[in-house]
């Protein structure tokens, strides 16, 4: 493989429940979750069975045909997507759900100026590179393909003042997770979604980490009654198969020509019934445990008291503890001990459990990082 990514030294060769098996036999709980993909943990019996099964039957079908999986996921995750939202693009991760939401929205606006946030992270295609901040990600590449005016996060105001005449859309996470799991105030999503509609731009909303059921709520812009005009869904959606999706409104959908984008793994059925058995286990009662199992956890982490820990902050389970120094220490004493984290931002020990774990997992998790932060 091209030396792209960092080596955490483990080799896995099976995942069971909450865990990932090394080729040693060594159990590690997966609190990390293929940074947030495995939403069910490993081995769910229904997520198993519609994924085989759609293998026997049918695993890639083009969707210049139409098939019966495919129409089925599309209608459930529409629903699910708020009441602005209505029909869906399908593709294959969350980077290329980025990709069609710009490109939608340039179609739809005729206009080709954006605003995203400083420390933002939307993936690394060249269009997604455009609206994700960071110079590390970005300077090889630049000058980038699209016009991208950044503001701080968590200021509607600053919103207000960049919008002109050229702009199509902004686009915004409801949680900036790879700069280190930052909440927004509360009422922010809301004054972004006023400040769109008045001036006549799209609001965009990236949940690929925060949605599917991640924070409590099927996306996480429900906490505030957001409605965007297009959301964007990827990691977690079908259980562990490759998905993306892009959901925008039916006045959107209506001006996007035919043709003008396409994937020709998108929307397989492999990925449809994936898709499927999550919206199904993803129920109201799936969803209450995230929020309440998410409180604990975060108010455990809180409790943890060492002198490197600035703070702690998350919803459901998306957690993040924000370290003075160290982080990659923390997170290698972390993996010692058998415990899988993953960083975000400069000094954010970031974690995504399934959605699966229970309270002694919790424990293990909290008990652990309190013991590495005495050693390390």
């Amino acid at each position: 493989m091209v030396n792209l990514y960092p080596n955490r030294g483990l080799t896995f060769v099976k995942g069971e429940g909450v865990e990932l098996i090394s080729d040693a036999g060594e159990r590690y709980l997966d609190m990390a979750t293929n940074y947030g993909v495995n939403i069910l943990g490993y081995g769910h019996s229904g997520l198993e069975r519609a994924v085989v099964g759609q293998w026997q039957a049918l695993p890639n079908l083009h969707c210049s045909f139409t098939n019966d999986v495919r129409a089925e996921a599309s209608r459930a995750l529409t629903s699910r997507a708020g009441a602005q939202p209505g029909m869906v693009y399908w593709s294959n991760s969350g980077a290329e759900a980025i990709e069609a939401a710009l490109k939608f929205a340039v179609l739809a606006t005729g206009r080709k100026r954006f605003i995203a946030c400083r420390h933002a992270y939307h993936g690394k295609t060249l269009g997604a590179l455009s609206a994700t901040w960071g110079a590390k990600y970005r300077e090889p590449f630049e000058p980038l393909l699209w016009d991208f005016a950044h503001i701080e996060y968590d200021d509607a105001e600053a919103l207000e003042g960049a919008i002109d005449g050229r702009t199509a859309a902004f686009i915004v996470e409801p949680i900036q997770g790879e700069s280190g799991v930052v909440l927004p105030h509360p009422g922010y999503l809301r004054a972004v979604r006023e400040a769109c509609a008045a001036r006549g731009i799209l609001l965009i909303l990236d949940e690929v980490q925060t949605g599917t059921g991640r924070t409590g709520r099927f996306l996480a812009a429900e906490h505030e009654g957001v409605h965007p005009d297009i959301v964007c869904l990827g990691k977690g959606l079908a259980g562990g198969v490759p998905v993306g999706a892009t959901v925008v409104s039916q006045g959107i959908a209506g001006r996007l020509p035919r043709g003008s984008h396409s994937s020709t793994f998108g929307g397989s059925p492999l990925a449809m019934a994936g898709v499927l058995a999550v919206l199904e286990a993803l129920d109201d009662v799936m969803l209450a445990r995230v929020a309440s199992l998410g409180e604990r956890f975060l108010a455990a982490l809180r409790a943890v008291s060492h002198e490197l820990v600035i703070e702690v902050r998350g919803r459901g389970l998306m957690a993040g503890v924000e370290v003075r120094e160290r982080r990659d220490d923390i997170l290698r004493a972390l993996q010692r001990r058998r415990v899988l984290a993953i960083p975000a931002g400069g000094n954010v020990v970031r974690f995504l459990p399934p959605y699966t774990i229970g309270e002694e997992h919790v424990g293990r998790a909290v008990e652990t990082l309190a013991a590495v932060l005495r050693t390390v």
